[in-house]
């Protein structure tokens, strides 16, 4: 039963375990990979909640039902189960407190994936027919960011434009080369050309990606409301406070 694993994973947390049984749990660790990934997400739920919500009424509760059962020999006779049966339940519900609140913890701030949607490129429907430009738009509109990143760098050693930095930028993110990301961004956004503001909106994607929260409320707070996008902008703002 999963309640019997976690009455296990918060007695090695207590250090309750005699030699014997820390050594097997430990082997089980090393051995058994979803045993291993369900005792991290335990400690994680723990420590989460801890940390942000201090719910210690409900987290009393868990401990003392783990405690308790703990307590009870090991092995149970058949005619004595049902009687236990309520505390297991029990054991059930706090888990199901803790691990409910941990998901809606994790839930409760905006993620990269909700807002990276990008305009489509149309470098050639400008007149412009150079060959890298035509592979460049082609790769980016069809999400291959790392073919997209060859072609601009081939033309921004060529023709360099701030709309090809952008799209250049977004490649880059799009593919976690961050650095080289928040340097394109950040050098769009001190200039003055028309991608200023689309540049200051992708960089604070950028520090949301990494989950800088505070960075990324800055960021956008520093974007005009006359900016084409400022739907987007408002509604992450809403989600980060």
């Amino acid at each position: 039963m999963n309640e019997e694993r976690y009455i296990l994973f918060d007695q090695y947390l207590e250090g309750e375990l005699s030699a014997i049984e820390k050594e097997s749990f430990e082997k089980q660790l090393n051995s058994d990979t979803e045993f291993a990934a369900s005792f991290e997400a335990f400690k994680a739920v723990n420590f989460q909640l801890e940390q942000k919500f201090g719910i210690e009424a409900e987290r009393n509760t868990f401990k003392e039902n783990l405690s308790r059962i703990a307590a009870k020999p090991k092995k149970i006779k058949r005619s004595k189960l049902r009687t236990l049966q309520p505390w297991y339940y029990s054991v059930a519900a706090s888990v199901a407190i803790l691990i409910g609140a941990w998901v809606f913890m994790q839930n409760s701030k905006p993620i990269f994936t909700d807002y990276n949607q990008y305009e489509n490129a149309y470098f050639t429907e400008r007149g412009d027919v150079n060959a890298n430009m035509k592979l460049a738009q082609d790769a980016f509109n069809a999400k291959n960011y790392k073919e997209a990143i060859q072609q601009f760098e081939i033309i921004l050693k060529e023709k360099p434009s701030p709309e090809i930095e952008l799209y250049f930028g977004i490649s880059l993110l799009e593919t976690n080369k961050l650095k080289e990301a928040e340097a394109v961004f950040t050098k769009l956004q001190s200039g003055t050309s028309i991608y200023k503001d689309k540049a200051t909106w992708n960089l604070a994607l950028l520090k949301l990606k990494q989950k800088e929260y505070d960075a990324c409320e800055r960021l956008l707070k520093t974007i005009p409301n006359d900016y084409e996008d400022y739907d987007k902008v408002k509604e992450l703002l809403d989600k980060l406070d």
